[in-house]
């Protein structure tokens, strides 16, 4: 009998092992930044594995801790042999919710960090025997005795092999076969059969003799807390929170403490985290008035991003809001509620700030002297000072710590970072990395609508979430390459949140389509993405807009705002949300960035997708599986056909029952649906399958 491959030593990484592995994914950039997935999140991992000639490999991938212990070993499956390419879904863990403030959240601290996949190519000696051999026997060969001896050989040596991690039972079995396969009183048909059972091939899929098994290169994995892929954001301005118009016409606004309102609206809506505009005082120097406008008036608040004044800067919170104790009485209420406090932060001041003084070389000069202030021409912002790093980023990455600790020791666990992308990449590299070592249930969403190299180029940096292009990825094409997009390996780097509205966007499908077109692109950002936001007002159709600008007339940016929210019944949208957040934490399926397909449909208007997580990563011995279709027409019905691989998404059978999660309605699904969906009865299925 042949000598099996044997394992060869690897001590550099460009040597080759036995059996070859290259070209593992995800691995960007060189495997320089690490693939991120929250703790419990499915995954999914490829490789080319090859030997010589016309021998068979397997492999397998090993997944283990930051401390190096295994978690998880899967067998991968050859998905293309003419490329040699494998494939398997893995999960990082256990899926929890656990709070950052919660005890059992010390567990999940634990667990956290850079956790590693090895794939390891290994010769399939037993698979390789079998197809030799059946032909062999097939055809009466002259060398059959040799290889059913061989084969019988290669029996015994797998039931001794420690690496398969046989129990007594499975040695047994194959030493049971490999008797068989030696006893020439039988047929030598019967003898391969013998070796050639489904226990025995049940036994080579999940406990397989591997010869020379040989490792790639380790795929660095970054795993990271609840809520770093899986969540859902509630904006609300804590000024505009409870404010009333009193009986001289004059508002008066909102403070942190009749915030806890919206706080108990985010709540019943279903949202995990609630992020606030910055709350610290706001500059009176070139102060903007309404709609952006040059002069305030006597009564206008200001922008919030007009950051610092006489009373303080970016540690101190605006005195009309409250005090540094309200705030933490507000962290402490929404932590009672089970939910997260983000604050916006955003690096620039008004010319009120204290750094101005304190530290003028933190800002750009002009030849004449004066400080300049932020512009994009023609757009000019007279009421902020942006910061220079050139002259001392060291002292301003310090302070930014300083500050970020102060905040996150009031109650804050999640910092949503105001245009990231017109501050230094390495400087959020460093700030992060400085306050995560320290805290390492720290989040960060990036604000950066911009180039998609400076967007990816933050979430290297640290950054954990990001805003991103879907508002204005409004047709079916469009919205079919962006899910793919923001559903593939993009997302272990960059984890795309869905906003339908920002104070900052308002675009055109929503000014037009109505409450219908508020509906569809909740949906879509629900289903479209593992983490999705809406900002307050949605639910009350907020939709006109400033002539000229995506974004709403009279902005909450610059006034206070004054709600009726006992109108939000009218619209149905906040029951809508509401759904919408059932069903996203009531079904695993949503969880991921790696687990959605698009499926083909007729009409143009009609988009249709699944997302499916197999029985192995759901925890309730089942696979999960949504079907979601919408029409993204806000005037009109539509009727399409909609196509479904039901063999793809472990559907046995020519059909399948259907729950609608949106209306409660059964439905029964095959390979091919008609499906007909109006704006004034349901612009949308969102279809969970009943295995």
């Amino acid at each position: 009998m042949s000598a099996p491959a044997p394992s060869i030593p690897v001590s550099e990484p460009d040597q080759f092992g036995r059996i070859n592995v290259l070209d593992i994914t995800p691995n960007a950039e060189g495997g320089v930044f690490p693939a991120r997935v929250e703790l419990g999140e499915q995954f999914h991992i490829t490789a080319e594995v090859f030997i010589e000639g016309r021998t068979k490999v397997g492999a397998t991938a090993v997944l283990r801790t930051a401390r190096g212990k295994i978690m998880q070993t899967r067998p991968m499956v050859c998905t293309n042999p003419g490329l040699d390419r494998w494939e398997v879904d893995m999960q990082a863990g256990e899926h929890s919710d656990a709070k950052p403030w919660e005890p059992e959240f010390a567990e999940i601290k634990r667990q956290l960090g850079r956790w590693k996949v090895t794939v390891e190519g290994w010769e399939d000696s037993y698979a390789t025997w079998l197809h030799d051999a059946t032909i062999k026997v097939s055809v009466r060969d002259s060398d059959v005795e040799n290889a059913l001896d061989e084969g019988a050989e290669l029996l015994l040596r797998w039931a001794k092999t420690r690496d398969a991690g046989l129990n007594a039972e499975q040695r047994k079995l194959l030493r049971d076969a490999a008797e068989q396969v030696l006893n020439k009183e039988l047929d030598i048909a019967d003898r391969l059969a013998a070796a050639d059972t489904e226990e025995i091939h049940a036994l080579h899929d999940t406990n397989p003799l591997r010869d020379g098994i040989s490792a790639g290169r380790p795929v660095n994995l970054l795993v990271q807390r609840p809520k770093s892929s899986f969540a859902a954001w509630y904006q609300f301005f804590p000024r505009s929170e409870g404010a009333y118009v009193d009986e001289n016409g004059k508002i008066v606004q909102g403070t942190l403490k009749t915030s806890i309102s919206g706080l108990e609206r985010a709540k019943a809506e279903g949202f995990d985290i609630v992020y606030l505009p910055p709350i610290f005082p706001i500059g009176v120097t070139n102060r903007k008035g309404r709609n952006n406008t040059l002069v305030a008036g006597p009564d206008d608040p200001g922008s919030p991003f007009g950051i610092g004044s006489e009373l303080g800067g970016h540690d101190t919170v605006d005195p009309l809001l409250g005090t540094m104790d309200d705030f933490k009485a507000l962290c402490a209420k929404a932590h009672e509620l089970g939910l997260e406090i983000a604050l916006d932060f955003a690096l620039q001041c008004s010319p009120d700030h204290p750094w101005v003084k304190e530290h003028p070389n933190w800002f750009r000069h002009k030849p004449d002297g004066t400080i300049a202030f932020a512009e994009n021409p023609p757009k000019k912002y007279q009421d902020i000072y942006p910061i220079d790093f050139n002259a001392d980023m060291e002292g301003i990455e310090k302070e930014v710590e300083r500050l970020m600790d102060l905040w996150i020791d009031a109650g804050v666990t999640i910092f949503r970072v105001d245009n990231p992308h017109t501050k230094p990449v390495r400087f959020w590299q460093d700030v992060i990395g400085a306050v995560t070592r320290k805290h390492p249930e720290i989040l960060f969403l990036a604000e950066a609508f911009t180039r998609p190299g400076m967007m990816r180029a933050l979430s290297y940096a640290g950054f954990t979430h990001s805003h991103c292009y879907f508002p204005w990825r409004n047709t079916k094409e469009e919205l079919e390459e962006y899910l793919n997009t923001t559903n593939c390996d993009n997302g272990y780097y960059q984890h795309n949140t869905f906003w339908p509205t920002t104070p900052d966007i308002l675009t055109a499908y929503v000014r037009d389509n109505g409450i219908a077109g508020h509906a569809v692109r909740a949906v879509l950002a629900a289903m479209g993405s593992p983490n999705w936001g809406i900002y307050n007002g949605y639910e009350l159709i907020e939709n006109r807009q400033r002539p000229g600008f995506e974004e709403q007339i009279d902005n909450e940016k610059y006034e206070i705002k004054v709600r009726d929210w006992a109108k939000a019944d009218e619209y149905g949208i906040a029951e809508i949300l509401t759904s919408l957040n059932r069903i996203r934490h009531a079904h695993p399926a949503t969880h991921s960035y790696h687990n959605l397909t698009v499926i083909g449909s007729d009409d143009e208007n009609i988009l249709a997708f699944v997302r499916h997580t197999p029985a192995e990563f759901t925890g309730t011995g089942k696979p999960d599986t949504l079907i979601v279709v919408v029409n993204l027409d806000g005037h009109n019905a539509h009727q399409s056909m909609v196509h479904l691989e039901l063999s793809d998404f472990g559907i046995e059978g020519d059909s399948v029952d259907v729950h609608d999660e949106l209306t409660g309605r059964d439905f029964t699904w095959s390979w091919d649906n008609y499906v007909s969906l109006a704006p004034w009865a349901d612009v949308a299925h969102v279809l969970s399958v009943k295995y």
